[in-house]
């Protein structure tokens, strides 16, 4: 299941089409999907296992206005020794276009926030995610 979000008011900004800062939240939206729906979220944290974003890379490619409806699709890009990259997509469903890609690296650490090697059972959590799919 990939999030639908239908563009409101309090999405855009003052050129009124939506703000470049929503898309960051937008994505986030579709990591937790994405999270939610190829891992045991649970099993993980109980692990003391957490996830911090290191770098986003994104690029702005078409608009969004109030009542489109974007989708946002997101899957894994690779698994480095110890960062991930997750590839993602807002694409706006009402013009058939591309808003937004973008490529989000992040680490995993430890309850005690060092960063740990993927490896073993934690690459196993993470390979469970799949490519995203164009």
């Amino acid at each position: 299941m990939e999030p639908e979000i239908r563009i409101r008011g309090y999405h855009t900004d003052m050129f009124q089409h939506v703000n470049n800062a929503r898309y960051l939240e937008f994505l986030e939206e579709g990591r937790w999907q994405m999270l939610e729906n190829h891992m045991d979220l649970e099993a993980f944290l109980q692990k003391g296992y957490m996830l911090f974003v290191v770098n986003i890379n994104i690029s702005y490619k078409n608009q969004a206005r109030v009542n489109d409806i974007v989708v946002i699709k997101s899957g894994l890009g690779k698994i480095g020794n110890k960062s991930c990259v997750i590839n993602q997509q807002v694409v706006n469903k009402t013009i058939g276009a591309v808003c937004a890609i973008a490529d989000v690296t992040f680490v995993i650490a430890d309850i005690s926030g060092k960063p740990l090697k993927i490896e073993g059972e934690l690459k196993e959590f993470i390979a469970q995610i799949p490519a995203l799919k164009g």
